[in-house]
């Protein structure tokens, strides 16, 4: 039996038991609430305090997170963080500061802005960078209006269409909606590439830019991403980095040597904050010389009086009442600082020797689309498993039971069945083999026993919930009943 469960035996608690002692009133007492809110009847336990504080504990252990297992959640970057980095930004000359307090009390601060500014411009092969957006996705809404304002100084306010892959974060197009563009959806070929063909008959004088993610979504580094810059660049158009898949390029490859105009970042990925639940997050944007001017405000400059925040000539303003989330920045630095260019290096080096080690050894349990050699991730397909009536849903639901979280399913959409795995550098041998194994065993399992998955998960505290109601009506308020 769960121990957590026996806390709320008739046995355990027992009328008399206290878990806390409250202080006696030193002000005046409230008045309660009208008497229909308020609830005369509480089944509660009476325990005591040990017993409640196991039974708080025993529910804490039932969070999944990085520092309790393996995260091969594609394309999210799921990663182990150094744990000193999170003390570096707990600093008190990191931590106790205001965004508006006197520029010449925060000249550390606003150094390390600085000198991120820098070190990100120089990963990228970019000019400049600004650390203002807050998340991935702002990070796309400045690159698409820098874009904007771009060409309308140019006299070329007509161009208002985005070109965006089939194989896109959904992000990509929903931005670009969100900011008046038309999107035009450009295929992917067999290969997984962008189809040239498409491009080339697709963008016109209208098209303002196109937006690429680098390695795709697809995990794939397209061979011919120089002819596409050509293609783009030729008809007046930029082209935009989506820079969310970076963990495989770090050291090795610049968007601006690849004809990047510029490039959005997730710090809370790539650089060493823990990517999930929410937040906190930074989406930094790098841009050639030509757009540098357009870069949201503020960025920082260093003149003769130190370190200063400055508005670009033709920013497209604030995104933000302040300059980004500071505390990621911080420990961006921190990460970039401590490993130094070799080892952003070893960072991408084991990403994507770790990635295709999996697709390796789990090619011949599951299809692979595209039997090249991937980058950062693999996106398998679950359809051979899906002619014995097990889907991928089922294949994630079952390896719950084996104790790992699911990787990212049914995307990208290109593909049927999705399952893809990123690994990240983190992982040692002896994990990926377990998940290995855990993977084989379920191939199997599909084939002899599909009943098993339709069912599962078996060994969770809580079984199939039903997603699509959850998703589709979900209860996002508390009524009396």
């Amino acid at each position: 039996m769960n121990k957590d469960k026996q806390l709320l035996l008739p046995g355990i608690s027992k009328p008399g038991k206290v878990g806390c002692r409250l202080p006696e009133l030193d002000v005046p007492a409230a008045e309660l609430p009208a008497g229909n809110l308020l609830r005369r009847k509480l089944s509660l336990p009476e325990v005591s305090e040990a017993e409640l504080v196991r039974y708080f504990t025993s529910i804490s252990r039932r969070n999944y997170g990085i520092d309790t297992g393996f995260y091969p959640l594609g394309s999210c970057t799921m990663k182990y963080n150094p744990k000193w980095h999170e003390d570096i930004a707990r600093l008190p000359g990191f931590c106790y500061i205001h965004p508006y307090q006197p520029v010449d009390t925060v000249q550390g601060a606003l150094r390390l802005m600085f000198e991120l500014q820098e070190a990100l411009a120089e990963i990228t092969g970019m000019e400049a960078t600004s650390l203002a957006p807050m998340a991935g996705a702002q990070g796309e809404l400045a690159s698409l209006l820098m874009i904007q304002a771009y060409h309308q100084s140019r006299g070329e306010s007509h161009r208002r269409k985005i070109l965006v892959p089939d194989s896109a974060h959904g992000t990509n197009p929903a931005t670009a909606a969100m900011c008046g563009f038309e999107v035009n959806t450009i295929p992917s070929n067999g290969d997984g590439n962008l189809d040239l063909t498409s491009l080339a008959n697709l963008i016109n004088e209208e098209s303002a830019a196109l937006t690429l993610t680098m390695p795709t979504t697809l995990g794939l580094f397209d061979p011919r991403v120089a002819e596409v810059s050509a293609i783009v660049h030729d008809r007046g158009g930029l082209l935009i980095g989506d820079g969310a898949n970076l963990n495989s390029l770090l050291g090795k490859v610049k968007f601006g040597d690849l004809g990047f105009d510029c490039v959005q970042l997730n710090l809370h990925k790539t650089f060493s904050t823990p990517h999930g639940g929410g937040g906190p997050g930074s989406g930094p944007v790098c841009a050639r010389a030509e757009l540098t001017d357009f870069l949201p405000a503020p960025v920082v400059i260093r003149d003769k009086k130190g370190y200063q925040s400055a508005t670009p000539d033709k920013s497209i303003g604030r995104l933000g009442a302040a300059c980004g989330n500071f505390g990621v920045m911080v420990k961006a630095y921190a990460y970039i600082r401590s490993l130094g260019a070799e080892g952003l290096k070893e960072v991408s080096e084991n990403a994507v020797l770790n990635a295709n080690y999996i697709k390796e050894k789990l090619k011949a349990c599951y299809h692979l689309p595209y039997d090249r050699t991937c980058m950062h991730e693999v996106v398998f397909s679950g359809k051979k498993q899906k002619i014995k009536g097990v889907t991928t849903l089922d294949i994630a639901k079952r390896l719950l039971d084996y104790g790992f979280h699911p990787p990212t399913i049914y995307f990208p959409q290109v593909v049927e069945e999705a399952i893809m795995i990123e690994p990240t550098e983190t992982e040692s041998r002896e994990t990926l083999d377990s998940f290995i194994a855990a993977m084989v065993e379920i191939a199997r399992e599909a084939e002899e026993n599909p009943d098993l998955l339709h069912t599962a998960p078996h060994n969770t505290p809580v079984r199939r919930l039903d997603e699509v109601s959850a998703a589709r009506k979900p209860v996002l308020r508390w009524e009396m009943k």
